[in-house]
């Protein structure tokens, strides 16, 4: 995209214009930006065989259809967990086969890339990395879904640019995740900007994600706004679980519990079917495996 930067989404790829009827990203049988709504769920880190196994046995029992985990943590402190690296990837990548889940992960770097592309089904952008140009282009090649989330501070202008290196690159299989922004309002994690929700599915053909785990920061409001996210037009969600949130070695702080997690999923269809969605209808581990 040389010259003159372009002043709206009119003139990118990422534009709702340039396929108003909407990109939809396949991951074996589950669907992005259908009717479908989808969950993503688990823990913010991979911790070990045990805990991975009972926060993958709880999301699919209540009805998610992605497995999240990081292997590899972007922490603020350097003396932080910083995830188990491989190891931990090949320890979600069996639990997802064993619970019928595909699996989403946050690749850092390049170097990152062909590891993850072996073993997970969608690879994920942080938020520290939304402007990460040499990560974004070498994502561009990849032939796997990626989930762009929005940075920090962020324009959605600049979001949007993001994701034009990847659709530049001619990876299409682009999923936008929301996931707060900050500002100067201290009592949250973040601000969860559903506006931007509502403006990005008008602007882009993009299917959009919520994040409300790290936008709140808070167990207690992650409920009220999964279900806002739902009404605002959101593709799906992407939910922090964890077995036993007060032995978690990451952000155990803001990680439902797996009976708070089912009482989400229980109230979610009432809030779609309002807006003429519905939740994604779970597939049995025989069929995921078979599409794979």
């Amino acid at each position: 995209m040389g010259g003159k930067q372009p002043d709206g989404p009119g003139a990118l790829r990422v534009s709702r214009a340039a396929r108003p009827e909407g990109t939809r990203v396949q991951v074996g049988p589950v669907e992005f930006g259908g009717r479908g709504f989808v969950v993503m769920a688990g823990p913010c880190a991979v911790e070990g065989a045990t805990q991975v196994e009972h926060s993958a046995a709880a999301v699919a029992s209540a009805g998610a259809h992605v497995l999240r985990g990081g292997v590899f943590k972007p922490r603020t402190s350097p003396y932080a967990f910083q995830g188990m690296g491989e190891p931990g990837l090949r320890l979600l990548a069996d639990a997802g086969r064993r619970h019928g889940l595909p699996i989403i992960s946050e690749v850092m770097e390049t170097a990152q890339i062909p590891l993850m592309e072996q073993h997970a089904d969608i690879l994920q952008v942080g938020a520290r990395n939304m402007q990460n140009f040499s990560l974004l282009r070498a994502l561009g090649k990849v032939r796997k879904p990626v989930l762009l989330k929005r940075g920090l501070a962020a324009t959605l202008q600049e979001w949007l640019l993001a994701a034009e290196y990847l659709l530049d690159g001619g990876n299409e299989q682009v999923l936008l995740c929301e996931r707060g922004i900050r500002t100067f309002e201290p009592a949250m994690r973040n601000t969860l900007d559903l506006a931007a929700v509502a403006w990005a599915k008008q602007h882009t053909h993009l299917p959009v994600i919520v994040d409300p785990s790290h936008a709140t920061g808070e167990p207690s409001l992650i409920l009220p706004m999964s279900l806002a996210a739902a009404a605002a037009g959101a593709d799906g969600l992407l939910i922090e679980v964890h077995a036993k949130p007060e032995q978690a070695m990451c952000d155990g702080h803001q990680a439902l519990t797996p009976s708070a997690f089912e009482n989400l999923m229980r109230r979610l269809p009432a809030v779609l079917d309002a807006v003429d969605r519905h939740l994604l209808r779970p597939e049995t581990p025989a069929q995921i495996a078979g599409a794979r």
